[in-house]
């Protein structure tokens, strides 16, 4: 992947999460930046087609309430808390 170069402006409380995140994770601040224009990017993406056709369906097995969801994120959530951990030890 080729990178260029740009300037942004940013606030002072934004920098310090962005230089804790790299040093609890052992990366530079430029790639936690790299990684967040990337994800924003992405979020704001505007697809030329649907992800399913109306045909398509997911198969979950049966209803799934708010409840299951919420321990889903939850799991993941506190997993990937854990593997941040471990990178900063």
């Amino acid at each position: 992947m080729a990178l260029k170069r740009t300037n942004v402006y940013a606030d002072d409380s934004d920098l310090l999460l962005i230089k804790e995140a790299a040093a609890r994770l052992g990366v530079s601040e430029a790639e936690i930046i790299r990684e967040g224009i990337h994800r924003i990017a992405l979020a704001h993406r505007v697809w030329n087609e649907p992800f399913v056709s109306d045909e398509e369906t997911f198969d979950l097995g049966g209803s799934v309430d708010k409840d299951e969801i919420r321990s889903a994120v939850t799991r993941g959530y506190e997993e990937r808390e854990r593997r941040n951990q471990g990178n900063a030890a």
